[in-house]
């Protein structure tokens, strides 16, 4: 199970996107959380991994 976060960047004419995932750990059952500044085209592709 993964929960999912996305925030929008503007800088300038630049627009960015802060994802944040929730990510189950296979090994010790705890939750971490991962994050990336990208591209807002590529924050649904990025979110599917």
């Amino acid at each position: 199970m993964a929960k999912k976060s996305v925030a929008t960047l503007q800088t300038g004419k630049k627009r960015l996107a802060k994802a944040i995932k929730m990510v189950k750990s296979p090994k010790t059952g705890a939750y971490t959380f991962v994050e990336s500044i990208m591209d807002p085209d590529l924050v649904n592709d990025w979110l599917k991994k």
